[in-house]
């Protein structure tokens, strides 16, 4: 048996069994999206099943179940619960930070450059209604990005919002570093942690953001239209929800008095942001199962044990002639492999035909692994790759 499969403390075994994956499918693609775990298959049945008896549900179970996934978010995230709201996408909290942070006519938003999309868009919008100006910041010598940022954050930075690594490649952000400098210019920090956040150790406390994002999808192994936002005490007391449902009102457990509208009363905390239906007796329960799994394994062991086949992946790329990021200049559980001869045309679909997953993201091979593979993984994909570069 390789050493690799032999698994020192700290590590785990390989987990493929808990998961959906076929005999002879090599997946290298969670930065993409999570196979699915069983549990949360399961979870996803029974309650598909609730829907039968409607008439069996309690005021209490319209918000039971998501009060208990967001103290399980918030257990993965290291804060309390009534700093996290529930919302369906990335997208939609970096509205609800757009929505709240302050903004002035010849200001900067800083960005990184080639950041993702669900990071963009919203700023740009932000910018051309306040007349500020978006900063993308170009990536420093040898993929570095965060002396490029602290370089680029000065007294006209509004607002700072970054990855804690960038979707392409893992390439990392020190977010204390630049949450620091951003809170001495006045400015506000948005984190979008979803390549990150159930992967990789984030300490809130320390790094400070004023709003942080995280796809469930990802590496939370959650299903797709769950995600979470956390919000800073500020914007529990302050902040400006994008919607107005019912629910996050104070005083809406009681559904014989919901026509006494509770005008600016919300529940506690970032409850006031959660999307409408944040109940959801679907997805909710599966969602919960997925983080329970991942609070069982340990965000630290998980770290641990993924960083050991990004090695492996660097190790084989560099024989190869290929260019990765280095160990520290990245996150553990996911890297970029660039070719010395750049991309040849339709690599990713060739690949998938013999059913090596992966994603081209840029001019980067997005490798991201999970403990559902292992050596066998990483041997086959590379043989698959030496066959088509």
């Amino acid at each position: 048996m390789s050493p690799f499969n032999q698994p020192s403390p700290g590590t785990l075994p390989s987990q493929r069994e808990l998961f959906e994956i076929p005999e002879g499918v090599t997946y290298l693609n969670c930065a993409n999206m999570s196979p699915q775990l069983r549990s949360v298959s399961a979870a996803g049945m029974d309650a598909v099943a609730v829907k039968k008896s409607p008439w069996e549900l309690k005021p209490a179970d319209w918000f039971s179940g998501a009060e208990a996934l967001r103290a399980l978010a918030a257990q993965v995230a290291g804060t309390t619960a009534d700093s996290i709201a529930i919302v369906p996408a990335a997208s939609y909290g970096i509205a609800v930070a757009a929505a709240n942070v302050a903004v002035e006519r010849g200001q900067s938003i800083v960005l990184l450059d080639e950041e993702f999309p669900s990071n963009y868009y919203a700023w740009k919008e932000l910018s051309r209604r306040r007349g500020a100006e978006i900063r993308l910041v170009k990536r420093g010598v040898e993929g570095t990005w965060t002396q490029a940022l602290l370089g680029a954050i000065d007294a006209a930075t509004a607002v700072v919002s970054v990855p804690n690594c960038h979707w392409t490649d893992g390439s990392l952000v020190d977010l204390e570093a630049v949450g620091e400098r951003a809170r001495s210019v006045g400015a506000a920090l948005v984190v979008d942690a979803s390549q990150s956040l159930g992967a990789y150790p984030l300490d809130i406390e320390r790094v400070r953001p004023d709003f942080l994002v995280c796809v469930g999808y990802k590496w939370l192994l959650c299903p797709y239209t769950i995600s979470f936002l956390y919000a800073a005490p500020k914007w529990q007391r302050e902040g400006r929800p994008i919607e107005y449902p019912w629910m996050t009102r104070a005083g809406s457990e009681d559904f014989s008095r919901l026509v006494d509208y509770k005008d600016d009363q919300y529940r506690p905390g970032a409850r006031r942001f959660d999307m409408g239906e944040s109940s959801n007796f679907v997805l909710g329960p599966m969602a919960a199962a997925a983080l329970r799994q991942i609070l069982e394994w340990g965000i630290a062991n998980i770290r641990r044990t993924l960083s050991a086949l990004t090695a492996l992946i660097s190790e084989e790329a560099e024989r190869l002639g290929c260019r990765t990021i280095p160990a520290g200049g990245r996150v553990d559980h996911m890297t970029g492999i660039r070719l010395p001869k750049g991309l040849p045309a339709g690599l990713g679909e060739r690949l998938a035909e013999e059913k090596v997953f992966v994603s081209i993201r840029g001019d980067a091979i997005r490798v991201s692994p999970h403990l559902y593979n292992g050596e066998e993984d990483v041997r086959k994909f590379f043989s698959a790759l030496r066959k088509l570069i």
